[in-house]
């Protein structure tokens, strides 16, 4: 009578473990929820994620898509505009904007290594920032908000000193301007 009890509860625990996708995937490694895999590397940066991964119920995107002036964009999970800075490198691992530049620049910040995103087709992934926060990265590049744009939608840190600039979902930057600077 205990070993039938036994089957049962494994039994029972095996499926469980398959609806929640906790077991070993086809390929024989073991499932990651939230992620995905993607056929390049990032030498920089603490993870990275496919921007086709959607956030679990609940749980808001850091990073999703709206349409502004620019057309469609990149923006917080605020639905403030998200920028691209020149003076980064993709890749390196490091912002360039610190100290005095980050209090008009904040860093778009996330709590995992694997930040959730809508409708962002672009490599995201995230990075260690000098302070110890994670910064989300975008085809390796870190990006930021501007304090000067007060409302979602707004756009008026595209093309601040030539070197600012809001996101596409593919990840790349968009340099049209907008007249609402």
């Amino acid at each position: 009578m205990k070993k039938s009890i036994g089957l049962v509860v494994l039994a029972g625990a095996m499926g469980l473990a398959a609806l929640t996708g906790c077991g070993p995937s086809p390929s024989g490694g073991a499932y990651q929820q939230g992620t995905s895999s993607s056929s390049g590397s990032s030498s920089s940066g603490t993870g990275a994620t496919s921007g086709s991964a959607t956030p679990a119920p609940g749980m808001a995107a850091v990073l999703k898509t709206a349409s502004t002036s620019l057309g469609t964009i990149v923006v917080d999970g605020k639905g403030m505009t998200v920028y691209v800075f020149d003076k980064d490198t993709a890749n390196s691992g490091k912002s360039s904007c610190n100290a005095g530049c980050s209090a008009t620049w904040p860093a778009v910040k996330a709590t995992s290594s694997t930040p959730p995103v809508a409708g962002v087709t672009g490599k995201v992934g995230s990075i260690s920032r000098d302070d110890g926060t994670v910064q989300v990265t975008i085809n390796g590049l870190p990006v930021y908000t501007y304090a000067k744009d007060a409302a979602a939608g707004d756009v008026k840190g595209q093309g601040v000193g030539g070197i600012w600039w809001a996101v596409a979902p593919g990840g790349g930057k968009i340099t049209g301007s907008t007249s609402a600077y």
